[in-house]
């Protein structure tokens, strides 16, 4: 599953407890290196290797070792660096930040394989509610020059709900994130290498506060002014759908659980924060109501999550699927875009409803859906 960055084993390892943790000093000018010692760090024994390598304190992570978490030190806003080097292009060295438990954390990797200029070689994703959103983060991404079998040095600057991240000293930031998406405001630091390879870690250091005059509040989302956007949503309650199993479109139940959903930043109606993670494939129903002047065609474009059955009207007008395990991806790389599909629907004179069904056991859940134009319509 190369291109998935998740640590499950490694969350789900540790645990860090609160009388641990100091908060980091208030101090504009004061400086924290973070010594790459065993009495610095939670961490698997015998799993990692503390070592002095091309002259400087390191730490050798690999696939296996799990990772690393400071202990005595909470991070809210400032300056976190940190230089890392792989031997192969293929691990994907991560550093998490405002990380509270195995379910709540921000988190920056790089994707050594990437050549120089792909669009993915550095990206930015939340762990909401336990799970890895990357894919309902496709934006968050950005191309660097990951050096192999050389430093490269890392810089995020952290101010309130906004980020930015640099890679080997480049004047403007690789990575300006508008507004991320994490439930926590502070929290621990931490380090991971994933898959096959080996990464270096080295010369981390913490200025707390000193965020370069970045204002912390969220940038405006691009999409608010957008009235095409379906956003208000009634969702069902998750009910089990396992592997080989499909939604019987002309049988469609009765159902008196609905609960009203609203869209995120960028349209997204993001399930993974309302329910969770779950190690099995579950569905829940979508419905929204669309009031139209006139019998009118549309083109709804609609970004999901993995599985996708839609009626309107309760007449079936589209199935779809973004299987990422199974080579089944949508347009970007399996992750959610209205770059995913796009397919007309008819619209009736009076009130109009839209159901979807959306299934999902595989990191973020959620749709995005807006139409060609809302000409004589209200949401």
């Amino acid at each position: 599953m190369k291109g998935i960055i998740i640590a499950s084993a490694f969350l789900l390892t540790y645990t860090i407890v609160i009388a641990q943790k100091q908060k980091l000093p208030k101090s504009k000018n004061e400086v924290i290196e973070v010594p790459f010692t065993p009495d610095s760090w939670i961490f698997n024994e015998g799993k990692v290797e503390f070592l002095t390598y091309k002259g400087r304190q390191s730490v050798k992570l690999n696939g296996q070792s799990g990772g690393m978490i400071c202990k005595n030190l909470q991070f809210s806003d400032g300056t976190i660096e940190f230089d890392a080097e792989v031997t192969s292009a293929n691990p994907f060295p991560q550093l998490y930040f405002r990380w509270k438990n195995e379910n709540e954390a921000e988190h920056v990797y790089l994707r050594t394989g990437v050549k120089k200029m792909g669009f993915d070689a550095v990206q930015y994703a939340s762990i909401i509610n336990g799970v890895n959103i990357w894919d309902l983060q496709h934006e968050f991404q950005s191309a660097a020059d990951i050096k192999v079998g050389e430093w490269n040095h890392v810089k995020l600057v952290v101010s309130g709900k906004r980020l930015r991240v640099y890679v080997n000293n480049v004047d403007k930031p690789i990575l300006d994130i508008p507004c991320m998406e994490g439930n926590t405001t502070e929290g621990s630091i931490a380090i991971l290498s994933s898959f096959e390879g080996t990464t270096y870690f080295s010369n981390l250091v913490v200025k707390p506060n000193e965020t370069e005059g970045l204002n912390g509040e969220p940038a405006p989302d691009i999409t608010r002014h957008d009235t095409r956007y379906i956003r208000n949503w009634q969702v069902s309650q998750p009910e089990p759908l396992p592997h080989g199993t499909e939604i019987n479109l002309f049988a469609y139940p009765q159902r008196n659980d609905w609960e009203n959903i609203h869209a995120e930043q960028r349209g997204l109606i993001n399930l993974s924060r309302k329910f969770g993670r779950s190690d099995s494939r579950r569905v829940v129903w979508l419905r929204a109501t669309i009031q139209s002047e006139n019998e009118q065609s549309q083109v709804l474009k609609l970004g999901f999550s993995d599985d996708v059955w839609v009626l309107v009207n309760r007449k079936p007008v589209y199935v779809d699927k973004s299987i990422y395990a199974l080579n089944m991806r949508k347009s970007p790389n399996g992750r959610i875009s209205l770059d995913n599909s796009s397919f007309p629907i008819q619209l009736v004179k009076g009130e109009n409803e839209i159901l979807i069904a959306v299934a999902n056991d595989f990191y973020g859940w959620g749709i995005i859906a807006r139409l060609e134009n809302v000409n004589g319509l209200e949401f």
